[in-house]
């Protein structure tokens, strides 16, 4: 056993193989394995190892025929059945007595999964956590059942996943495929990694001997994949299994991993925006959290709020200062997320709130009226969805400060933010006094920036992205001459969108202006006007409800198109179809649209 930079080594054996085994972190406390993959070594674990070492025996090894590893001999070295084998004595030379945590990525998934399916799993290991790497028997399980049942959507998957998996027949072809790897990718692995990863190769990548551990490492393809296509078993595991789904991963397509919990019953489906290598090599932190929450978690500790939103098939809890909230449902396309909406009390953010509700997301409510926020919270629940309600008033920082750090520690950080909190006001600008000025800024303008920065901010130290969604206007890019405060607040969220967008797009997260036109919602009602006493303002009020009404467009299309930006990304939705025809003559003819500006409405 040799020691250096508080990385033990020592060999196992395992098969009529030494494999090389790397030992670091206290050996008294609870034992995490990690595996890895092809074409890696160990070293590919390096930033998850130091994270996790600082509390966690950790447990690296080169698999047999990679690395200090081992050489089979044959192809039936290679079978998943010796891969499991090595990685029970792995454990058992490093944790005799205690279960071990098994944490893999790629082929050193794969071949894992093998393990956590055996019958002598259960005392050998405490938990799985499994990334880019399926279990190849459900695989060929999910295969039959779309070919039996040709939907578009399955046929769209099988074509999907066929093209991201092209170089598994690539390495069943003699000669060529071992020639390609010693004579062009060994000497450019590096290269690669950074073109189609993004990533910047480190010791281990490449690494001395790759392209020979890459020729033999095809064996493990040659071995497995037919055999199991051809005849798949029956795999389940009583186990608990994390999911971390690497939602970039060009090899392995999330649709794969559709239907898991029906193998593994007790099961956490996470995802991380992260590439197949990039997971590890720049996002180690963040996996190593996951995998510390995790183990905790199965270790006997209360669950984490994002680890308890990610369990499959089991309703949420409510937090012991909500009794009334009620479990949330687990299925639609936003289970397991968690929105924060503020001005949730009525119109679009009420809207939104339950059109997420509806999709199985969980709710954090805000308005600065508690009563309709709690009224928000209680529909959401009657949908079957977790809403929890507070009172805050946008346009106080520390306020929402505050409700950012409330919403962490009772929920987790949220996945959605929905800065929808505004008011409205009509007037020139010579007539805007400043004191109105500083109201409509404060709450459309200051509102936003404070939700943004606030949470922003939490799903960036997160890591695992995430989206904003900042409601603006048509007026935003439609001038008009009775709206010179309004406009100009909601021109700026439109702007403070793109700024944002560009900063934050590098961790994943994703910014979204939604610019609604006339839509029929309480912001008629409570729109204030310059120079006008209380009596014409009460009129001016009536009319331009009245008229907002006649209008009739509903704020659930409002939401729907909230929703939609969610999942595609959009940065800018214009909705209505005046909105839609200003934000097209911004483009066609903006000086037409400062001539309408001139005239007076209302």
């Amino acid at each position: 056993m040799s020691s250096e930079s508080g990385v033990r080594r020592r060999t196992v054996p395992s098969g009529g193989l030494d494999l090389a085994v790397y030992e670091q972190g206290p050996a008294d406390r609870p034992t995490v394995v990690l595996v890895h993959g092809y074409p890696d070594t160990h070293r590919v674990w390096d930033d998850v190892a130091a994270d996790l070492a600082a509390d966690h025996h950790v447990v690296r090894y080169d698999v047999r025929g990679a690395g200090a590893s081992g050489r089979p001999s044959s192809r039936a070295g290679y079978r998943l059945d010796q891969l499991a084998r090595d990685l029970f004595a792995v454990i058992e030379a490093t944790s005799p007595g205690r279960p071990a945590h098994v944490v893999a990525h790629d082929w050193g998934s794969v071949q894992s999964w093998e393990a956590v399916t055996d019958r002598e799993a259960p005392g050998r290991i405490a938990s799985f956590t499994t990334m880019s790497g399926p279990c190849l028997d459900h695989v060929g399980h999910w295969m039959r059942e779309r070919v039996s049942r040709p939907t578009p959507r399955h046929l769209a998957q099988l074509a999907g996943q066929g093209a991201h998996s092209w170089y598994i027949g690539a390495f069943h072809v003699p000669v060529l495929a071992p020639a390609v790897w010693r004579l062009v990718l060994g000497r450019n692995w590096g290269t690669v990694l950074r073109r189609l990863e993004g990533v910047t190769p480190r010791e281990g990548h490449p690494q001395k001997g790759l392209a020979g551990d890459a020729v033999r490492g095809m064996e493990l393809y040659r071995a497995n994949m037919l055999p199991r296509a051809r005849e798949p078993r029956r795999r389940t595991t009583p186990l608990p299994v994390q999911l971390i789904v690497l939602t970039k991963d060009r090899y392995v397509r999330p649709a794969l991993t559709e239907g898991l919990e029906r193998w593994a019953p007790r099961l956490w489906r996470r995802s991380l925006r992260a590439s197949h290598w990039s997971a590890l090599l720049r996002q180690g932190p963040t996996v190593a959290r996951m995998v510390r929450e995790f183990v905790a978690h199965q270790e006997g500790g209360p669950a984490a709020p994002e680890l308890e939103r990610a369990r499959v098939g089991r309703p949420l809890k409510a937090v012991p200062s909500s009794p009334s909230s009620s479990p949330s449902s687990s299925s639609g396309p936003f289970a397991g997320k968690l929105a924060v909406v503020t001005g949730a009390g009525s119109g679009i953010g009420r809207a939104t709130a339950l059109a997420f509700a509806e999709q199985g997301a969980q709710l954090a409510l805000c308005d600065i009226d508690l009563a309709s926020a709690e009224r928000t919270a209680e529909l959401a629940r009657l949908l079957g969805a977790r809403a929890d309600a507070w009172r805050v008033d946008v346009a106080d920082a520390a306020a929402v400060d505050t409700f950012a750090a409330e919403v962490a520690a009772a929920l987790g950080v949220p996945d959605i933010v929905v800065n929808n909190a505004g008011i409205g006001h009509s007037g020139s600008f010579l007539e805007t006094t400043p004191k109105e000025w500083q109201r409509v800024l404060d709450v459309n303008l200051w509102g936003v920036i404070n939700g943004s920065r606030a949470f922003g901010a939490l799903l960036k130290e997160r890591g695992t992205g995430g989206h904003i969604v900042n409601v603006a206007s048509a007026a935003g890019y439609l001038p008009s001459r009775m709206l010179a405060a309004y406009a100009t607040s909601k021109a700026a969220v439109l702007m403070l969108s793109d700024c944002l967008r560009a900063e934050v797009a590098s961790a994943g997260i994703g910014v979204s202006a939604i610019c609604p036109g006339i839509v029929n919602t309480n912001i008629t009602r409570t729109t204030t006007f310059s120079g006008l006493d209380a009596e014409q303002q009460a009129a001016r009020q009536r009319r331009f409800a009245g008229m907002y009404a006649r209008r009739n467009y509903p704020p659930e299309k409002v939401a729907a198109q909230i929703l939609r930006a969610v999942r595609t990304g959009r940065a800018v939705v214009p909705v209505t179809p005046e909105a839609k025809v200003a934000h097209a003559l911004t483009r066609l003819s903006p000086g037409l649209l400062r001539r309408a500006a001139r005239f007076r409405v209302g």
